[in-house]
């Protein structure tokens, strides 16, 4: 009899082993919550701005690296204004030298006559639209390496020299900046203040002299005929 109770304890001690080691451990799934932010509710309760799904995507941009610090001025931009008094046209003077990705030169104003910087109004559609923007933050007398993709340089089009859609490498150095806004906006001149005439001055226009009788006509001899 002690045998038999002995015999069932062990196999039931196998039995609840074997459940152990066979039956699987359930492990909590990790769940993942996505949040949704739209400007409506984190910016501005009011927005009218419709919600879009989807995660914003770069078409081009500009790409630059800081080569010095510039010490002077902060580079001002242009401002086209509503009138001339709230207008501010900016030139930029700078030195640059231009390259293709693949590091073959195509410009540079070292190579100009004399070396001489070039001179351009920034903000006026003069120059690339690369340039119109590249010089921004930029301190005179810094210099820059911009990375111009082709739509920002010469377009699908190009130009002499330039094949349609290059992309374009610039180093740039901005070596003055003037404000010439009154080389394109001519703001009215206000007439000089009048000056008062004292009460015992003539006249600023005095009358005219009367007309004289005119004297008449005299008969004419008639001429003599050996004039003839």
């Amino acid at each position: 009899m002690n045998y038999r109770l002995s015999s069932l304890a062990l196999l039931t001690a196998f039995a609840t082993a074997a459940t152990a080691q066979t039956t699987p451990t359930t492990t909590p799934k990790a769940t993942t919550t996505h949040h949704t932010t739209t400007a409506k509710t984190a910016a501005n309760p009011n927005s009218t701005l419709p919600k879009v799904v989807g995660i914003p995507k770069n078409l081009y941009a500009l790409k630059y690296i800081d080569i010095k610090i510039g010490t002077g001025p902060l580079a001002e931009s242009t401002v086209i204004g509503s009138s001339p008094d709230d207008s501010k046209i900016m030139q930029y003077t700078v030195r640059y030298t231009g390259w293709f990705p693949n590091g073959t030169k195509f410009d540079s104003s070292y190579d100009h006559p004399g070396a001489e910087p070039f001179a351009f109004p920034v903000g006026l559609h003069k120059v690339i639209f690369g340039w119109d923007s590249g010089f921004l933050g930029m301190h005179v007398g810094g210099k820059r390496r911009i990375f111009v993709p082709w739509q920002l340089a010469y377009g699908d089009s190009g130009r002499s020299g330039i094949p349609a859609k290059s992309d374009l490498v610039f180093d740039i150095e901005l070596v003055s900046q003037e404000d010439i806004t009154s080389q394109f906006v001519r703001r009215p001149v206000p007439p000089p203040p009048s000056t008062p005439q004292p009460s015992d001055a003539p006249p600023a226009n005095p009358p005219s002299t009367p007309p004289q009788p005119s004297t008449p006509p005299q008969p004419q001899t008639p001429p003599h005929p050996e004039t003839f």
